[in-house]
């Protein structure tokens, strides 16, 4: 899908598989702001089928492996087209023509993934990225109303602890001239 992202914070002429904000082999929590631009049914593995709603979701994850945000450059190219293999729940719904990835927020050196989920508001697929934990759900959905980018900025920034860790906002799936 194509089109502009919108929101405030200026991603103009960064690449979204070489963001150079953060060296890629840096490590932390991210949360991928979504865009489903119309409703849709997704198969999403052993957890079945899921209707959802056209609007703003938020996925959160941990990138604190080898490689560390080269997940994050994996996803953008899932939401691209330019890579198929379906291996997280995420994929299911990043492999879709109808989504795109609008911003990426991530809090480096930060092991948070959970605390930032939880205070989020509700998902609408039980157990969606949450396979190795407690939580209700990774994915979260936004009504209408709601500034997602503010929230999940907000979350990040409350279990970001010292003054070395950082939240930063960068490029999505897509950037269109304004940004």
């Amino acid at each position: 899908m194509n089109g502009g992202s919108g929101g405030s914070d200026d991603v103009s002429g960064l690449d979204p598989d070489t963001d150079s904000r953060a060296d890629p082999d840096d490590g932390g929590t991210y949360t991928l702001l979504v865009k489903l631009a119309g409703s849709a049914t997704i198969e999403v593995g052993a957890l079945g089928e899921f209707r959802l709603s056209a609007g703003a979701y938020a996925y959160t994850g941990s990138a604190l492996g080898a490689g560390g945000f080269a997940r994050v450059a994996r996803h953008r190219r899932t939401a691209c087209g330019k890579h198929d293999v379906r291996h997280w729940h995420v994929d299911y719904l990043l492999g879709r023509d109808d989504v795109r990835i609008a911003r990426v927020v991530r809090s480096i050196g930060v092991d948070a993934e959970c605390a930032i989920a939880k205070r989020l508001p509700a998902g609408p697929v039980d157990g969606f990225g949450a396979s190795d934990c407690d939580c209700a759900s990774h994915l979260a959905a936004f009504d209408g109303e709601t500034d997602p980018a503010s929230l999940v900025r907000d979350a990040h920034a409350s279990v970001t602890p010292s003054p070395g860790d950082r939240v930063d906002v960068v490029a999505g799936s897509e950037l269109s001239p304004d940004g």
